[in-house]
């Protein structure tokens, strides 16, 4: 990948009605973060909601580039996390390429 590539992400917008399903989910998460080099730009609760719906957590994270982004989400430690994700409750997530300029 070239050295200008842009960054990519994940954005992610949650509602947690599992708590229990949360907590394994972001113990495993983290496997794969670490094995592809994620790093949380952002982790916390709403903020303003100034259009749309809001969500209780909303969390970006920064990966090398966009492919790295991708193979993390389909990485066999990502889809062991997912398991417990898809219990979570209301989850919305895209996986982005930065701008550049």
């Amino acid at each position: 990948m070239a050295e200008n590539a842009p960054k990519g992400y994940w954005i992610a917008r949650v509602d947690v009605s599992n708590t229990e399903a949360y907590g394994q989910y972001r113990a495993l998460n983290a496997i794969a973060f670490q094995k592809y080099g994620g790093r949380f730009i952002v982790r916390g609760p709403a903020g303003k909601v100034a259009r749309g719906t809001a969500r209780a957590h909303n969390v970006v994270i920064e990966f090398r580039d966009y492919e790295t982004a991708l193979a993390c989400y389909e990485s066999p430690e990502y889809q062991a996390a997912k398991v417990y994700l898809d219990q979570v409750g209301e989850v919305d997530l895209v996986i982005v390429a930065g701008f550049t300029g």
